[in-house]
């Protein structure tokens, strides 16, 4: 299980809502019942501020509790289908809510870096598995910040993202 101190966020401190993605988080694992308790403490202590409830997408996790114990208390957890995979919603009292892009576990530091700061710098102009795909790609952290991807990036029969949240829910 991960320390409050060491959660994986994107480099706003503030997390303010911007749009789609307002911030990145890099689990360890899609434990949510090892995972959510470090990530609901780093977000109250960082906004002073409690999360209420967690929404997740029910096929990207491995486990699915419906209650987290997070600093001396329950909070509630939804499972959805129609949540994008690549992301978590958090309620908090006073904040709209906050949508924070999933990046996978298993993804290498480099990506990962790149993924955390487009989150930071796209101010919710960009969809989530477009981050996640322009991240994986070789090349400068800084390079990101010049591709926006467009609609060439989309299937053309659907909108829908061409990669999966996760390699083995393609059957």
């Amino acid at each position: 299980m991960t320390s409050p101190d060491k959660v994986r966020l994107s480099p706003d401190p503030a997390l303010t809502r911007r749009g789609a993605v307002d911030r990145a988080w890099w689990p360890a694992s899609y434990d949510a019942g090892a995972e959510l308790p470090a990530l609901i403490a780093a977000i109250d202590q960082r906004l002073e501020r409690r999360v209420l409830r967690v929404g997740l997408h029910m096929d990207t996790w491995e486990t699915s509790p419906h209650r987290i114990t997070a600093r001396g208390r329950q909070v509630k957890v939804g499972w959805f289908r129609a949540i994008d995979p690549h992301m978590i919603n958090l309620i908090i009292p006073g904040i709209e809510h906050i949508n924070l892009l999933v990046i996978p576990p298993d993804t290498t530091p480099p990506a990962a870096d790149k993924a955390l700061g487009m989150a930071t710098r796209c101010r919710g102009r960009i969809r989530p598995g477009d981050i996640l795909t322009a991240a994986d790609q070789n090349g400068p952290a800084d390079a990101t910040t010049e591709h926006e991807p467009s609609l060439v990036d989309w299937d053309n029969e659907g909108g829908q993202s061409r990669q999966p949240a996760r390699g083995y829910l393609t059957a």
